[in-house]
């Protein structure tokens, strides 16, 4: 069985349309180019033919990758997270020790959901993994390609 994958409503919802989408547009648009290029003759030379046949494969081992996600997937009720500690779905505000003015926010979430814009890290990432778990007042430091980085908890909660 698949590994447990934590997502949000908006998210599960979000990679259901995804494979609805591939499963009934992208999937029709491929078999039609398939036909187009089997309708050119010789398959042996035909390069047309033999990119669709890759870009089939490609969409059904997509379409495969969505369809165990969501089998796996444990919807999370935001109402339900403790903010006693940092978990999925909570929000940390952290402060930068190695510059005491600047405040940092995260939401911490699966990689499926993960988005830096948004401020939304993943749990995997080496920030959420250095801060799942920790409590308000914990000082963490975080190994990142760059270097360390110097954090102190100062709030976790849910938006």
């Amino acid at each position: 069985m698949s590994e447990r994958i934590y997502l949000t409503r908006d998210g599960y919802n979000r990679l259901k349309d995804e494979l609805h989408q591939l499963t009934t547009e992208t999937r029709k648009a491929v078999l039609e180019k398939i036909a187009e290029a089997r309708s050119h003759g010789d398959l042996s030379e035909n390069a047309e033919y033999d990119a669709a046949r890759e870009e089939q494969s490609q969409l059904e081992a997509k379409i495969g990758e969505l369809e165990n996600k969501l089998a796996s997937a444990t919807i999370l009720d935001p109402k339900q997270i403790k903010t006693d500690r940092v978990y999925i779905l909570t929000s940390v505000k952290l402060r930068n020790l190695d510059d005491e003015e600047e405040l940092i926010e995260y939401t911490l979430v699966s990689s499926e959901e993960a988005d830096s814009d948004l401020g939304k890290i993943s749990v995997r990432s080496p920030v959420g993994r250095s801060l799942i778990g920790k409590s308000v007042g914990d000082k963490v430091t975080i190994t990142v390609p760059k270097g360390e980085l110097h954090y102190e908890i100062l709030d976790i909660f849910v938006k």
